[in-house]
């Protein structure tokens, strides 16, 4: 769930673009960077609050993470002007930071070590249910009554997890002083940068197209059924997800490999067919597809390669993350500006297939075959 409010809160100005635009008095490009301010938000803080709270107790530091979303969810929806809706999104993407950087850790140290690849991919769960309901959910909350209405019920939404936290969820204790490494030990394991910059390549693609989906989608008619097209991508994922969570522990490299073909093949679909409306709907279903199990992948070699690093390694990952989805709105709004929304998947084509390339190169360290089991540093360790 926490999962699930970060994403939605992440993603949500994407289904309702148009709206804020119109509302705040600025071009759609301008209202895409909402998502931008947030993306920042996250990558500025991920590493430093990581840092500063490896000693924290996790349950209030999970805490700390939601309450950023009630407070500045509803500091968004309550904005009368641009700018003030861009603090609010780049602190909330503060929160995220925070959230991100200890929920892979959390999850993983609840389960044995041969379930962590499971465990994690059900905790990234929260992520193709936001993007397959809670997204067009969102959508059609804004055009039915108005896009701050569909912040504040995400504010209510938080406002119930924060509950469920203090109720049920188990704590564990930091990490003791003698036990905490630094970014740069982390940084140096090998397997962890090739992971780092196959993030980079695939998220900012992702991210280029699925920031202005509705322009692009009206190049084939679709922009009036915006939720439906969104609510196909997000259940499209969620079976992603589960692909993932069931063969994440024995086929890792042949799950990324395979997402990555698949995207770049979505992306020539949609460069070639873009005026075409039922290619344009198989392409984003099997794009959802591809792109559904990406963090669950992606978190699951980046912690192996880790081992007792984790934490710090996925307030990395978080940093690269939310740097590809600034990337990708930034260089989306630009080509959306000079070239039209039909440059954005001759982009996202090319971008995908250079990262295919090199998550491919990357078979010693990085995206090993076999069993993750088998390479998995803290696995080693207990067995030792």
């Amino acid at each position: 769930m926490t999962g699930f409010t970060a994403i939605l809160t992440e993603t949500l100005p994407a289904g309702l673009l148009l709206l804020m635009a119109q509302d705040l008095g600025v071009s759609q490009a301008l209202a895409g960077q909402t998502v931008t301010a947030y993306a920042v938000g996250s990558l500025v803080a991920a590493i430093p609050l990581t840092l500063w709270t490896q000693g924290w107790r996790r349950k209030p530091t999970l805490l700390c993470a939601i309450g950023g979303f009630l407070i500045f969810n509803t500091l968004t929806a309550l904005s009368p002007y641009y700018e003030l809706t861009l603090l609010a999104r780049f602190l909330a993407g503060m929160a995220a930071g925070l959230g991100w950087g200890i929920v892979s850790g959390y999850a993983r140290r609840m389960v044995v070590p041969r379930l962590q690849g499971r465990a994690l991919a059900i905790a990234m769960a929260g992520t193709p249910l936001a993007l397959s309901f809670g997204l067009p959910a969102g959508a059609w909350l804004g055009e039915l009554v108005s896009w701050r209405t569909a912040f504040l019920s995400m504010s209510a939404l938080t406002l119930g997890l924060i509950v469920w936290v203090v109720c049920l969820v188990p704590d564990f204790p930091g990490q003791a002083s003698h036990q905490r490494l630094s970014i740069a030990e982390v940084f140096r394991r090998p397997g962890v940068r090739t992971v780092l910059v196959t993030l980079l390549g695939w998220i900012t693609a992702h991210n280029i197209l699925y920031t202005y989906v509705a322009p692009f989608a009206a190049l084939s008619d679709l922009d009036g059924q915006l939720g439906s097209l969104l609510l196909g991508f997000g259940l499209a994922a969620l079976a992603g997800i589960w692909v993932t969570g069931m063969l994440v522990d024995r086929a890792l490299r042949s799950l990324v490999l395979g997402g990555l073909v698949l995207f770049a093949g979505v992306a020539l679909m949609l460069a070639l067919f873009s005026s075409n409306a039922a290619v344009t709907i198989v392409a984003v279903l099997a794009w959802g597809l591809s792109f559904g199990g990406a963090a669950t992948q992606l978190q699951t070699a980046l912690a192996d390669a880790a081992g007792d690093g984790v934490d710090l390694a996925n307030a990395m990952l978080t940093t690269a993350w939310n740097s590809a989805i600034a990337a990708g709105g930034i260089a989306g709004g630009l080509l959306l500006e000079h070239l039209g929304a039909r440059s954005l998947a001759w982009t996202v084509f090319l971008m995908a297939s250079f990262t295919l390339a090199l998550a491919h190169g990357a078979r010693r360290h990085g995206f090993k075959p076999g069993r993750r089991a088998a390479f998995s540093p803290d696995i080693l360790a207990k067995e030792h």
